[in-house]
């Protein structure tokens, strides 16, 4: 059994009711809810949410909230291993336990089928606790910059500056849109981002954070080129 589950709380305060703001003609939720059911990887999917209205939109768009979250797990300081391992032992309590339970962000649109199918693939071939949704970094993170107190800037690794871009190692950052996991190691809250995790790498096209509403117009932008939208 492959459990999927929509972490969705409801104190979203950059973009408010972010997780059901309509984005390009649907909930912001239902692109996931979308996504996981056309990958037919999962015999159920589930939201863990704290708002009954997210609840409400989430069964609308055929999704299950078999339980509340707790508000504890709903704050700023709640983490996505925390609500995770909240839904593992939850899904552990019941007769059927899932081997392995695929975490499916509610804020991510261009989320692929085929992708999460790819995920499910390599944590089984790999045997690895963790299987990530991962994209290249565009510029190389060995030549960052910081700003000083007196609004100067320095490097933070200046020994790079003449070395070109070639030289330099590739680097690689979370996607933030699905983690696949084996049910124990949400249930302890094994590192993610370690050895024992394999990436499942995606086109930078594909990723977006939606934090601002800056990242949100920019994610529309994206959506209408990635599906040949004039207007």
């Amino acid at each position: 059994m492959n459990l999927c589950v929509i972490p969705a709380r409801g104190g979203s305060k950059r973009i408010p009711r972010k997780n059901i703001k309509t984005f390009c003609g649907k909930p912001m939720i239902a692109w996931s809810i979308e996504a996981a059911k056309a990958s037919q990887c999962f015999d159920e999917i589930i939201v863990s949410t704290d708002d009954a209205e997210i609840a409400d939109v989430a069964r609308e768009w055929g999704c299950e909230v078999p339980f509340m979250r707790p508000a504890e797990l709903a704050d700023d300081f709640a983490s996505t291993p925390d609500v995770m391992q909240h839904a593992a032992v939850w899904s552990n309590s019941k007769k059927k336990k899932p081997a392995y339970i695929c975490c499916a962000s509610a804020t991510a649109p261009f989320m692929s089928p085929e992708k999460i199918r790819d995920g499910l693939n390599i944590i089984k071939q790999e045997n690895c606790d963790y299987a990530v949704s991962m994209t290249k970094f565009t510029s190389p993170i060995q030549r960052a910059i910081k700003l000083t107190k007196d609004h100067r800037i320095e490097m933070f690794s200046p020994e790079n500056f003449h070395k070109r871009s070639q030289e330099l190692e590739e680097a690689y950052h979370d996607a933030g849109q699905f983690y696949w996991g084996k049910t124990e190691a949400w249930v302890s809250k094994k590192f993610l981002f370690s050895h024992d995790t394999a990436p499942i790498l995606l086109p930078g096209i594909q990723v977006q954070d939606i934090d601002t509403q800056d990242d949100w117009e920019i994610a529309v932008l994206k959506h209408k080129l990635l599906h040949n939208i004039e207007k």
